[in-house]
């Protein structure tokens, strides 16, 4: 997976992708938004937005950014706010979830839906999202993982060649992702039709720039 390769898979879809990837995984991303369960003023940033299928869902007392890597999936998210006058929806932008431009401790929940098998590198992208999160802040995720029923997973096997035609890893896995990225996973749940997909929700536990003790001075 590279940002090239995503890039075009997804300026494919973006006309067609609510028809085939809307109404399916839509139970998902109204469980993590609930799980969520945003405050009034809250900061929320949703990574790899899209074409904004998950922001009617969110209060409208809660303010949102949302950010993506294809300008043509954001054009369709645009449309979506205007339909659907969501005042509350701050900012969408083109951005590289992997090195995002917001400052350290941005947002008060930072939740990514469908995004960590689609990013080149994981692990650097639940870096970003630690790092704009404030710290007690919390990180939600939901994404479809290898599945450990043999005979599914073994068809996942077989289509991983064709992860850059498809736009994502099918073959990815959640013990791998939760080792790789160090991720504390307070909750793991079964989200969408047949458990297709789980819900991960782990809390921000970085501290912050002032409670980080500065380094002893030693005298050479």
């Amino acid at each position: 997976m590279d940002i090239r390769a995503i890039e075009q898979a997804y300026r494919r879809y973006a006309r067609f992708y609510d028809v085939c990837f809307g109404a399916v995984f839509q139970p998902g991303r109204r469980a993590i938004v609930e799980t969520m369960d945003c405050a009034p003023g809250e900061r929320i940033l949703e990574v790899g937005v899209g074409t904004g299928l998950s922001l009617p869902l969110y209060p409208r007392s809660a303010r949102v950014v949302g950010i993506d890597i294809s300008r043509h999936m954001l054009d369709q998210a645009r449309l979506r706010l205007v339909r659907g006058g969501l005042a509350n929806v701050a900012e969408l932008m083109v951005m590289d979830a992997e090195n995002m431009a917001f400052e350290d401790d941005s947002f008060d929940k930072v939740v990514a839906m469908y995004v960590a098998s689609v990013v080149p590198d994981p692990k650097r992208l639940v870096d970003e999202m630690r790092r704009v999160c404030k710290p007690g802040g919390r990180i939600f995720m939901v994404n479809h993982f290898h599945s450990r029923n043999p005979v599914l997973g073994g068809f996942e096997r077989l289509l991983a060649p064709l992860s850059k035609q498809l736009g994502f890893r099918p073959d990815f896995s959640l013990d791998r992702f939760l080792g790789a990225t160090g991720l504390d996973a307070r909750s793991l749940r079964p989200v969408n039709l047949f458990d297709f997909s789980t819900l991960v929700e782990a809390r921000n536990d970085k501290q912050s720039a002032a409670e980080v003790p500065a380094p002893a001075f030693v005298a050479s």
